[in-house]
């Protein structure tokens, strides 16, 4: 965009720029601190076409704008007895190496169970935080990445299952769980209690069920909890009970396993929680529900 007045090209990386005067252009002086891009045709065998860097990090010591030197290719880059003549004088603190690290650990484990950069960033806060303060000494890097990666899922709104987070980490659930607890406790902060309906549209898109029946599944879930038909039983299970109950009044039945596969809840598990809701089976389906099953009908288990 040229300025009307000045005649400067004035460009900066997705923003409506006719929305600002060329007084706020000038004074401000807005500022793309995003990577700057070759476009060079010959370049491009080239891994990495980034010519200035990666982007500021304001979560390191010093916002990551140091000068990294990468290895030559060529024979110029070398002495006569091959060790590289272009090196890196000053190296990463200890510190920003952990945390960059653990900060590649999340943005992996978040890749691998699809959830959004919000998540990532949230995530990377929490373990700069948990760092700094060095509340969690002795306990490995990866048990509080996964434990930091567990909190914000809940705090953003999008829990994930201890089991999920195992999946996708190379830590035990019940490191996982003594990190999450300590964390919260040096944070002084807290989560939301998690709810039936906090899974219950994933685990029914993941087992290709209809809406009809995840609004029964829900439906049946909300009752048995408003009844306190499951008292003490996890939110996890009663969503997993539920699913298998309304699954089977339907023309889409799904398997005690293959629920308990999504959700990552035992078939026992789920035999249990559908005992203590049967006997009450009537009174929990909606009101407009389409039975292909009756109620009578339905698994006594």
């Amino acid at each position: 965009m040229i300025c009307p007045e000045c005649g400067l090209v004035v460009v900066y990386r997705k923003v409506a720029l006719a929305e600002f005067t060329v007084d706020s252009l000038h004074g401000d002086r807005v500022i793309d601190v995003g990577s700057e891009w070759r476009t060079f045709s010959n370049d491009k065998a080239t891994k990495d076409p980034s010519r200035v860097g990666d982007s500021q990090n304001p979560l390191l010591s010093d916002g990551d704008l140091s000068t990294m030197i990468g290895k030559g290719t060529g024979a110029a880059s070398f002495d006569e007895f091959g060790n590289s003549k272009y090196q890196n004088r000053r190296t990463m603190s200890s510190s920003d190496r952990a945390m960059m690290n653990a900060f590649k650990e999340i943005t992996t484990m978040a890749d691998r169970i699809n959830l959004p950069r919000n998540i990532v960033d949230r995530t990377n806060n929490l373990f700069k935080q948990v760092y700094e303060q060095k509340s969690l000494k002795g306990r490995a890097n990866d048990a509080i990445a996964s434990a930091c990666l567990y909190i914000a899922c809940r705090q953003e709104g999008v829990p994930r299952t201890f089991k999920e987070i195992c999946a996708v980490s190379r830590i035990s659930k019940k490191e996982i769980g003594r990190c999450f607890k300590l964390i919260l406790k040096a944070l002084e902060t807290s989560v939301d209690l998690i709810t039936t309906g906090d899974f219950m549209s994933r685990f029914c898109s993941n087992l290709c069920l209809p809406k009809q029946v995840q609004m029964a599944a829900t439906h049946i879930a909300r009752k048995a909890v408003e009844l306190d038909l499951v008292p003490g039983r996890s939110p996890i299970s009663v969503a997993a009970a539920a699913i298998y109950m309304a699954s089977q009044a339907s023309a889409e039945k799904r398997t005690q396993k293959e629920i308990g596969d999504i959700a990552g809840v035992a078939d026992v598990t789920i035999r249990q929680s559908y005992r203590l809701i049967y006997p009450r089976a009537p009174d929990l389906f909606p009101t407009d529900f389409k039975f292909d099953t009756p109620v009578d009908k339905l698994p006594q288990l």
